[in-house]
C-alpha cells in the first residue's frame, strides 16, 4: 500500500501549502519506536508480517511571495533495486520520474520552479531527491534553480561518520551541490524568508532542524524526525534511530509546549494517512486533537 493522497493543499494565513507525498517505505516498527513495547504501538500502526510498518516519505511546499520553497526531497531516484526492497520503498523511481515529480505536478509545478529547498537533515530518505540521475547518466541537482539550506553541523555530522551512521549518509546527495555552490550553511535558528524560518530540533540526529511557517497569525511546524507520525506524539515515543533519544524527548517536550499554547498545524513527514493536524495535551499526553485524524 502506497500512502495517499498522493497531493493536498490548504491555506495557511496568506500563503497556500501543499503536503506532498514523494513515497512510501516499510521499516520495522520496533526500531521506529524504540522502547515502547509493541503490545502498545501496534494499536496505532499494525505490522505486517515482517514486523514492517507503513510509513510516508511527505514533503511540504509552501508559495511564498519571494520563492517557491520545497521542505525536504524524499529518496529520490538514484538507489538500486536491492536497496528499494529493503527498504520497503515506493515512488516510482524504476520508472525514471518519481513520486514526488508527480505530487509536485498535481500541485500545478515541476521540479524547475522550486527555487529553495530546506533539508532538515541530510538522511536518504529526506535528502535523496536533493539529486538525481538524469537520462544521460549524470548526477547533478534534483531542482536546478534552487539554492539549498542545511545546518552547517549536520553537513559535518553526514561527513564524518561512524558504524552507527554511515548507513544514513550518502554524499551523493549532496556532493554535487557544494561543487556548484548551491548548497548554503547555517548555524542555528534562523529566519530563511519572512514568516519561514528553521529551529533545532536536536535528538534524531544532533544538528536536526524543523520548519515553521507563520502567516496571518497561523502557524504550521514541519516536524521532519522529531516527530514522524501522529502516532510519535507522546512524550516518551521515540524512534530506535534517534542517536539522541533523551535529547529528542527535551526537543519534543519544548516544541509540543509550544504547539499547544501556539495553536499550531503539525506536519508529519513519515506518517501514512495524517498529512497535518492539531494537537492537544488531555493532562497526561499528547495526541492529535478528535476530528484530525485522516479515515482509512
Amino acid at each position: 500500500m502506497i500512502p495517499t493522497p498522493l497531493h493536498q493543499s490548504r491555506r495557511l494565513g496568506r500563503l497556500t501549502i501543499h503536503a506532498l507525498q514523494a513515497g512510501g517505505q516499510l521499516l520495522d516498527g520496533g526500531a521506529m519506536f524504540g522502547v515502547v513495547p509493541k503490545t502498545l504501538w501496534e494499536k496505532r500502526i499494525p505490522a505486517d508480517a515482517r514486523n514492517r510498518i507503513q510509513l510516508g516519505m511527505r514533503c511540504l511546499l509552501v508559495e511564498h511571495d519571494d520563492a517557491l520553497v520545497l521542505i525536504d526531497t524524499g529518496l529520490g531516484n538514484k538507489e538500486a533495486q536491492k536497496f528499494l526492497d529493503i527498504y520497503g520503498v515506493e515512488n516510482g523511481s524504476a520508472t525514471g520520474t518519481t513520486m514526488l515529480d508527480d505530487a509536485l505536478a498535481a500541485a500545478g509545478y515541476s521540479a524547475a520552479d522550486i527555487t529553495l529547498v530546506i533539508n532538515t537533515h541530510l538522511h536518504f530518505d529526506h535528502a535523496g531527491g536533493n539529486t538525481l540521475i538524469d537520462a544521460d547518466g549524470v548526477l547533478r541537482a534534483g531542482f536546478p534553480n534552487a539554492r539549498y539550506i542545511v545546518q552547517r553541523g549536520e553537513l559535518d555530522y553526514a561527513t564524518h561518520t561512524n558504524e552507527r551512521t554511515s548507513a544514513s549518509y550518502f554524499a551523493r546527495n549532496w556532493a554535487p551541490l557544494l561543487a556548484t555552490g548551491q548548497l548554503e550553511l547555517i548555524e542555528g535558528d534562523r529566519e530563511i524568508l519572512p514568516g519561514i524560518r528553521v529551529r533545532r530540533t536536536p535528538g534524531h540526529t544532533p544538528h536536526h532542524q524543523s520548519v515553521l511557517i507563520e502567516s496571518g497569525g497561523e502557524t504550521a511546524c514541519f516536524l521532519a524526525d522529531l516527530i514522524p507520525t501522529a502516532a510519535h506524539l507522546p512524550l516518551p515515543w521515540i524512534m530506535g534511530y534517534d542517536v539522541e533519544p533523551l535529547v529528542t524527548l527535551e526537543s519534543k517536550r519544548t516544541v509540543l509546549h509550544d504547539a499547544t499554547a501556539g495553536e499550531w498545524l503539525m506536519v508529519f513527514e513519515h506518517d501514512a494517512r495524517n498529512a497535518w493536524g492539531m494537537v492537544s495535551h488531555d493532562g497526561k499526553q499528547y495526541a492529535l486533537r478528535e476530528g484530525h485524524e485522516m479515515s482509512e
